[in-house]
């Protein structure tokens, strides 16, 4: 009699429990009325937008503002709601005294308050900071097609050099940049060059330029003074001629040109990529949570009147790996990120723009290894790059690692 009272109870609790979900789910499912529905906001989710006191943000804002389908149409909404913004503010139109934003634009100098105080590499950034186009005046327009079989090249080796940097050209040209085919991998070397003008006290080396591009044809140079603070146009004028001249390379690595890179090692590096790592694949020494050096005895200086902020992650500038899959993706984000006076921070925030950051790879030391270590051939056997290192370094670590007796067990 217990047991048949216990089997009802229980009976009568799960009849309960079923009763109850059937009364939840009747009343609180969607009404099929309103599944059709579209919910809008009661009130704006922007909110009006207001100029920065740092430049480059500002310039920043502008470009982001412009690149934004929703705060143009919010700032231009003449229905008559209420919760308009109103019109485009004349700061965010950041239309220059200058139609052609080649031509210095001296207005930086009021925006700027501490304009007069500031270095003079600093004060040419900012004059021909919306300069993005320069001529190219020497150019290897064939070069991604003399590989063996015409073939686009497996690795691209692009260095950034100066005119008078004859010796480390050619100290990478027998060592690390060596063009060909390696490891069965085509590998092809440009050098990129600016104009180094008198004005920065170069001596005339135009006639040993010409000789020594007519000899090695792998020079590229721009009309446009070669300074520190101009390497971020060099990095946006080689990322569009790469996607005229070289748009197949697989793979492209862009360094200085006082670093050794172990060629081999890399090629071996890639050799062993999975696919969906390789289609964003951005390698180097990277640096996270940095900022700008606000100490004016430093190369690196930047005020508070320029930029604000934190810098995004970014590899050092010393050379850094990326697959030829980004360079289009780059060429693009560089058209929406205000030119930044150091190139390695620029290249940060292009790849952030993309929603990406690079990736830290303890094979890059762009601050060198121990000193203990310098002259031990073993030492460069597992790393990728170097800084810096002699012309005469480059060459002797290169036979190094070439060596077939060299015993690292």
């Amino acid at each position: 009699m217990a047991g048949l009272r216990r089997k009802l109870k229980v009976l009568l609790m799960f009849m309960m429990v079923n009763l109850f979900i059937f009364i939840v789910s009747r009343s609180g499912g969607p009404d099929k009325s309103e599944e059709s529905k579209v919910l809008v906001p009661s009130k704006r989710f922007w909110s009006k937008l207001t100029p920065s006191q740092a430049f480059w943000n500002l310039q920043q804002q502008r470009l982001d503002f412009q690149g934004n389908p929703v705060l143009a149409y919010a700032y231009n909404n003449d229905s008559g709601n209420v919760d308009a913004i109103g019109p485009i503010p004349d700061w965010l139109n950041g239309t220059g005294p200058n139609s052609d934003p080649c031509q210095p634009d001296y207005s930086v100098t009021s925006h700027v308050a501490d304009y007069n105080s500031l270095p003079v590499r600093l004060k040419d950034f900012l004059l021909y900071m919306r300069c993005r186009s320069y001529p190219l005046v020497v150019d290897q327009p064939d070069i991604c097609r003399r590989t063996p079989g015409g073939e686009s090249p497996y690795l691209l080796i692009a260095v950034k050099s100066l005119a008078s940097h004859f010796d480390r050209r050619q100290a990478i040209r027998e060592s690390w940049g060596r063009a060909g085919v390696l490891a069965n991998k085509t590998v092809v070397t440009v050098f990129l060059l600016g104009n180094s003008t008198a004005v920065d006290h170069h001596p005339d080396l135009s006639e040993m330029l010409r000789y020594e591009n007519a000899r090695h044809r792998d020079i590229l140079q721009w009309n446009y003074r070669d300074t520190f603070f101009n390497l971020t146009i060099k990095e946006v004028l080689f990322l569009d001629w790469m996607s005229t001249r070289c748009p197949g390379a697989q793979y492209i690595f862009k360094g200085d040109d006082d670093v050794f890179v172990n060629t081999l090692g890399v090629l071996d590096f890639l050799k062993g990529l999975s696919g969906s790592r390789a289609k964003d694949l951005f390698i180097g020494d990277v640096i996270t949570n940095a900022g700008p050096h606000r100490d004016k005895k430093v190369k690196y200086f930047i005020p508070e009147s320029l930029f604000l902020g934190v810098y995004p992650p970014y590899a050092g500038g010393g050379g850094y790996l990326f697959s030829g899959n980004l360079t289009g993706r780059l060429l693009w984000a560089s058209r929406h990120v205000a030119l930044y006076p150091i190139d390695d921070v620029y290249t940060g925030m292009c790849l952030r723009k993309l929603g990406l950051a690079p990736e830290k790879h303890k094979g890059f030391r762009t601050f060198g290894i121990e000193e203990k270590y310098r002259r031990n051939p073993c030492a460069y056997r597992s790393l990728l790059l170097v800084h810096s290192r002699t012309p005469q370094e480059m060459i002797q670590i290169w036979a190094w690692l070439n060596d077939t007796k060299l015993n690292c067990q």
